[in-house]
This record gives C-alpha cells, sequence and structure tokens, in this order.
C-alpha cells in the first residue's frame, strides 16, 4: 500500500492498492476511484462489534455504515478528499499500545484492522454535559488511520503534569496516554459574558495533541448570516443522544 497526499488548503489522500489490500471509510466520504476497486457497505466495519458496538460509533460522530475499498485482480487507487479547509494527517495504531481519541468527525479512512468507537477517557461527564465538543471518537486496534482536521494545526507534546486547558472545538487529536478532564470557564461574569461557553477541555499529559485552528461550529457560525432561509436546525449537542441522533440525521443528509 502506497499513499500520497496532494493538496495544501483543501487536501486529498490517493492510496494505492494492490490486489487483496483494502482501507475503509464512513459512508459518503469517496471522492474518485480507479475500476479494479470493489465496494462493500456493511455495518460491521470499523470494529461494530454488534448493535453496541455501532451505536457507540455513532454517539462518537460515526456513520451507520462503512465502506470498504478493495483493489480486486489488479492495482487501483481510491482517493478521500477533505471537507472543509485543513489538514490529513495519518496516525499509526498498535494494539495494546497505542490509542487515539478524535474530535467527532476526525475519522477520514483506515486500514481494515483499524477499530472506532466513542471515548470519554477518563471523564464520563465530560461526554454528558460538556457538549457535542466533548464527543469524541477513540481509535484502537492495529494499523494506520488518517484524519481530517479543520484549519491550521498546532502540535503540542506535553511533559508529564503539564495542562493545556482548551476550547472544546479546537481538540483535534490526542493519543490516549494524554489525560481528558472537563473545566469549567473560571469566573462568574466570565461565564454570564465572555461567549466562550461553560466549560473547557483540560489535558494534561504526557502525550502529543493536535489543535485544530478551525472548529467546524465556527465556520458554520461565520457562514449562517449569509445562508438563505432559515438554514438548517441546529444540532442536539446536550449528550449522548444527542450525539446518535445527530449522527442518524448526518447520516440521511446528502453529503
Amino acid at each position: 500500500m502506497q499513499t500520497r497526499i496532494h493538496g495544501t488548503v483543501m487536501p486529498a489522500l490517493e492510496v494505492l492498492l494492490q490486489p487483496g489490500e483494502s482501507v475503509f471509510a464512513e459512508a459518503g466520504e469517496l471522492s474518485w476511484m480507479t475500476a479494479s476497486i470493489g465496494l462493500t457497505t456493511h455495518t460491521q466495519f470499523g470494529g461494530g462489534g454488534g448493535f453496541l458496538g455501532v451505536i457507540k460509533r455513532m454517539a462518537g460522530g460515526g456513520t451507520l455504515f462503512m465502506t470498504e475499498y478493495q483493489a480486486q485482480g489488479y492495482p487501483g487507487e481510491i482517493a478521500f478528499a477533505t471537507k472543509v479547509p485543513g489538514h490529513i494527517v495519518p496516525v499509526e495504531l498498535h494494539t495494546g499500545r497505542e490509542e487515539y481519541f478524535i474530535h467527532r468527525h476526525g475519522f477520514l479512512c483506515g486500514t481494515p484492522g483499524v477499530q472506532i468507537g466513542l471515548g470519554f477517557q477518563q471523564s464520563l461527564g465530560a461526554g454528558i454535559f460538556g457538549g457535542a465538543g466533548f464527543l469524541l471518537q477513540k481509535l484502537t486496534g492495529q494499523g494506520t488511520a488518517w484524519l481530517e482536521l479543520s484549519g491550521e494545526l498546532v502540535v503540542r507534546d506535553l511533559q508529564p503534569g503539564e495542562t493545556l486547558r482548551v476550547h472544546p472545538g479546537h481538540v483535534g487529536a490526542f493519543q490516549g496516554s494524554v489525560s481528558f478532564q472537563i473545566t469549567r470557564v473560571p469566573g462568574i461574569r466570565n461565564l454570564i459574558f465572555g461567549g466562550d461557553g461553560l466549560f473547557l477541555a483540560a489535558l494534561t499529559g504526557p502525550g502529543r495533541i493536535w489543535l485544530q485552528t478551525l472548529p467546524l461550529s465556527n465556520l458554520a457560525h461565520a457562514l449562517s448570516e449569509y445562508m438563505p432561509g432559515e438554514g438548517r436546525p441546529r444540532e442536539v449537542a446536550g449528550g449522548v443522544v444527542g450525539g446518535i441522533v445527530g449522527s442518524v440525521l448526518d447520516g440521511m443528509r446528502d453529503r
């Protein structure tokens, strides 16, 4: 398998597959492919693991169905492009030794051994009370995954005990060794008039984190005044149930 990333502001990932090799992605991610690529769509790709596994994946922002792309008989090429300005980041997963947490729509594609689930890390309250920005996808298994992060990237390597407080929308991804907790914005006046929400993500090392400069919520807010009519209904972002409902509705809409 060979890969290359084209472009800068709106990049695309091209994957050259040898016969029998495959990658999988969420429904609707395909950009282009050669004639030798075969498609198989199923709910169990990405570590679906039955009904509960599918529900966890959807709560984390994934789609109900996943599609596997495999080169059949001859080498083939498959491509996935970003949906907003940003970057494509490859990460390596090793069973029992390496895992990653990424924002709800950060998974672009991966090799067959990659598993996608719902990750609260050490704080269940982060997912229930923190809103959509705190509902994370958890990547485990064995293989390579490619992440789609929006805007420019700031990569920080946190030392043991070092903490960075981040607005939830700017959390792109972080290694599993990083502790993820929620913390309230300090000060009553800041809570009421600051406009930064009620919660921040407290990321504590050791480990690497990827911060994204263009949260999708910020982009949507900036564009909303230019959209005709009333626009799309707001996504329910109050917790696990809201995340599941929002994922189902997103999967039913044209992408």
